[in-house]
């Protein structure tokens, strides 16, 4: 079994040795058996850390490169007018804490238009629908926005539990007290 260990920079294409075909949710895992596309048995052994994205490289104890790919898998399109109704459907959405893959494509009948990509959940496309969104259930790969706390490689969960004794309240020292709980109306 090949031993990824480590996260590399991206590489030249001569220099990786297979690919690694997973969906969204292995991605997040730092600790994996797999498959490569060719067959040969890997293992995960990774920091905890972000999540693999589509085209991110991992390099093994042994010195081969293995590079991901996000597989297909089912999700949901939800195609809206750019603007105001793009913006309100981000909006709304992620307000639900849900991860959420955005983006845009051209069009030769309506031009530019945006989506909201998320995996099938039928109260997240009534409230779609509801915002005037058109729904196109299908097989795509899904790689979700890596959100605001997902920069350089360190998560929020990382820096908080870093520099905080987490509890779901605690006090500042500043006479209040913060907690983490969420209106999901």
């Amino acid at each position: 079994m090949l031993e990824l260990t480590q996260r590399v920079g991206l590489v030249e294409a001569s220099e990786i040795h297979d690919h690694l075909t997973l969906p969204y949710e292995s991605r997040q895992r730092g600790r994996l058996r797999a498959k490569t596309d060719t067959g040969h048995d890997v293992g995960l052994f990774l920091d905890r850390g972000p999540v693999l994205r589509d085209g991110a490289c991992l390099g093994a104890k042994t010195g081969e490169i293995i590079r991901i790919r996000a597989a297909e898998e089912p999700v949901v399109s939800a195609y809206i007018e750019m603007g105001i109704p793009m913006a309100r459907l981000c909006y709304h959405l992620g307000n639900r804490h849900v991860s959420l893959a955005i983006g845009e494509e051209l069009t030769a009948k309506a031009g530019t238009r945006g989506y909201v990509r998320f995996p099938p959940d039928h109260v997240l496309e009534e409230l779609a629908e509801r915002l005037g969104a058109t729904l196109i259930h299908h097989q795509a790969p899904f790689d979700p926005e890596p959100g605001a706390y997902a920069h350089a490689g360190i998560t929020h969960a990382q820096t908080y539990s870093q520099s905080h004794s987490y509890s779901e309240s605690h006090d500042h020292g500043n006479g209040h007290k913060h907690g983490h709980g969420h209106n999901h109306e």
